[in-house]
């Protein structure tokens, strides 16, 4: 019994197909038929058409269109009246071009109602209106579908014996559109094709379970075992930054490992350190391979986190440090230098977070490595006293203590000093100098955070009107969204026009963008003062190559994660390698961050970037 209710199923199933096959054939025929015969009498007319805007031109044109046209304006008034005649709902567009000695194809006549400008530029496929040319014959361009008809006929405008314009004709009809809809009932069959799909449901769900074990493989790196960048990008859309603290780690002297071991061993280490990392933590921790040799780890806060984070991260490293990795008949110890950020949450993005935390790594690769550095292990109480609060900052903006530091951006070519790079500090009343992040993000959203903005603004133009160098500024995204803020700008760039030419606004390329045509709109005002508009921190692990597209950029500023790498890490190499290269087929300027060595820096001009701008050029300074 089952075997013949198979057999009917099979059938039917078959039955089905060689319907649904058959209808679609056979209405697919009547449609093509109809549409070209459709297309047929068209042809015949816009042919005609053709023909007789030719016949006029040469009624009318002795030696050369572009010449006369140009001369006599009535003539060209009469030949653009005659071609607005033959405009309709089918015949879309007729126009007549001529090819410059550029071999830029310009407007002569159009007769559309919002005519193109005598001698106006327009973007052509060249292969046909060359071959128009090449050949003297008119040329067919056809799109032709079972729901539309577009057709452009080019015919050419022969004088001596060589062309000279080319008299252009589009039509398009939706009339199989109407076609397809009378006879659509008749496909109203394909339905049944659906049910025989719901026998294939169980191969589908088959299929799904091994896509997802491919996407899973595709968030893992392969080596380490461990998430990677594309997990990364997944997790920062969900996280709850305050839920977690962060961690990363860099294998000291890595390169060393690959120089002297080769790099299969130099696998080995990243992969058995990998290892001990993930027997230190709990499942609802992530460990992500971040750069070459570089992990980034997320802990889940839980009681006492604050005092057991810096606990784990020590006995990671001590693990480490204590265990001896034997690749064949090698025997090697390493160490690592971790970064810890205990509350990203203080943070205004997770990305700012992460780059805290690098900033913490690198402070301890700095003071000697195979040691543990965050915000709380260098003097925490000092450090929690310093974080300002709204009042303390509006009592420094009201008493000239909120000032500006001036990193140097240099020539890669020559080393000479280009421009600076504007960095917000506070001074405090007992005259230390207090850093953004312990004050900046206590005023956002807040009427002082306008008038902090108004103060570093006017602080930027003294310097440049007293020293006549190049600036530029920090902005974010939201800055250019919020009204208040960005008429603060308009206000001082107004104020100030004769020194905006000097002015650069860096924007963080971190902080998500969002009403990008608002942006857009209002970076092509602020650009119409002359300022330029850099892109800060691209390539930080959440590029978004869409932006050469929305942003009219002028500068690409090289995000430091990847610049401090580029002399030990192939990856970091050839991301910035695309990044050079992409820039500046663009033809925007490139500065690489965070140069910090002689070894860093001569990878940078390998890589023909632009400009430089790193500890090992110049440290933020008051004075220039």
């Amino acid at each position: 019994m089952k075997q013949q209710t198979n057999k009917i199923y099979i059938f039917l199933f078959i039955s089905i197909v060689i319907a649904i096959i058959y209808l679609f054939f056979a209405t697919h025929t009547i449609q093509q038929k109809l549409n070209t015969n459709i297309e047929t009498i068209l042809m015949q007319q816009v042919k005609s058409f053709a023909k007789n805007i030719d016949d006029e031109l040469h009624k009318h044109i002795r030696t050369d269109p572009y010449v006369e046209l140009k001369q006599n304006l009535p003539l060209r008034k009469h030949f653009e009246g005659t071609l607005s005649i033959i405009v309709n709902d089918f015949f879309k567009y007729v126009f007549v071009l001529y090819r410059d000695d550029a071999g830029v194809y310009r407007y002569l006549l159009d007769g559309s109602d919002e005519k193109a400008g005598f001698n106006q530029r327009l973007s052509v496929e060249k292969k046909y209106w060359n071959s128009v040319y090449k050949t003297k014959q008119p040329v067919i361009i056809k799109q032709s579908q079972l729901e539309n008809i577009w057709v452009t006929y080019l015919q050419p405008v022969i004088f001596d014996n060589q062309v000279k314009a080319v008299v252009a004709i589009d039509f398009s009809t939706k009339l199989p559109a109407s076609i397809y809809n009378a006879i659509a009932p008749l496909q109203n069959v394909f339905i049944y094709i659906f049910v025989s799909i719901a026998i294939l449901l169980l191969i589908l769900l088959y299929q799904t379970l091994l896509s997802l074990k491919n996407k899973k493989e595709s968030l893992t790196d392969a080596l380490t075992q461990t998430y990677n960048r594309t997990f990364l990008r997944e997790l920062l859309k969900k996280i709850d930054i305050a839920k977690y603290q962060i961690m990363m780690f860099d294998i000291d002297y890595f390169k060393q490992i690959n120089d002297n071991y080769g790099h299969k061993a130099g696998d080995f280490i990243l992969a058995k350190t990998a290892q001990i990392i993930s027997e230190q933590i709990r499942e609802d921790d992530y460990l992500i391979r971040y750069g070459g040799e570089e992990f980034l780890l997320f802990i889940k806060k839980g009681e006492n986190f604050e005092a057991s984070m810096f606990e784990i991260a020590e006995r990671i490293r001590k693990k480490i440090e204590n265990t001896s990795f034997e690749y064949e008949d090698k025997t090697m110890r390493i160490t690592v230098s971790i970064g810890v950020t205990n509350n990203p949450e203080h943070f205004k993005t997770l990305s700012q977070a992460i780059k805290h935390t690098d900033e913490m790594l690198y402070r301890a690769k700095r003071e000697g490595r195979n040691k543990v550095v965050s915000q709380d292990t260098k003097d925490t109480q000092k450090e929690h006293i310093q974080r300002k609060n709204i009042n303390e900052v509006k009592e420094a903006l009201e008493e000239d203590r909120i000032v500006c530091y001036f990193q140097a951006i240099v020539s890669v070519s020559d080393n000479k000093i280009l421009k600076y790079e504007a960095l917000a500090r506070m001074i405090d009343k007992d005259g230390s100098v207090i850093l953004p992040y312990l004050f900046l993000d206590t005023l956002s959203r807040t009427n002082i955070y306008n008038d902090f903005t108004k103060r570093i603004l006017e602080l930027v133009f003294e310097k440049i009107k007293s020293k006549k160098v190049a600036i530029s500024v920090n902005l974010n995204f939201s800055d250019i969204l919020d009204n208040t803020i960005y008429n603060i700008i308009l206000d001082e760039l107004q104020k100030h026009k004769a020194l905006t030419r000097w002015l650069t606004i860096e924007l963080l390329e971190y902080e998500i963008m969002q009403e990008t045509s608002l942006i857009q709109e209002r970076l092509l005002q602020i650009k119409s003062f002359g300022v330029k508009i850099a892109l800060d921190d691209f390539g930080s692990g959440f590029a978004n190559y869409s932006v050469f597209e929305t942003l009219p950029l002028d500068i690409l500023k090289i995000d430091g994660s990847l610049i401090k790498n580029i002399d030990t890490s192939k990856t970091s190499y050839k991301i910035t390698h695309s990044i050079a290269t992409l820039a500046r087929e663009l033809g925007i300027t490139t500065v690489a961050e965070f140069v910090h060595s002689k070894e860093v820096l001569a990878i940078v001009q390998e890589l023909q970037i632009d400009q430089a701008q790193g500890f090992y050029l110049a440290k933020p300074s008051p004075d220039l």
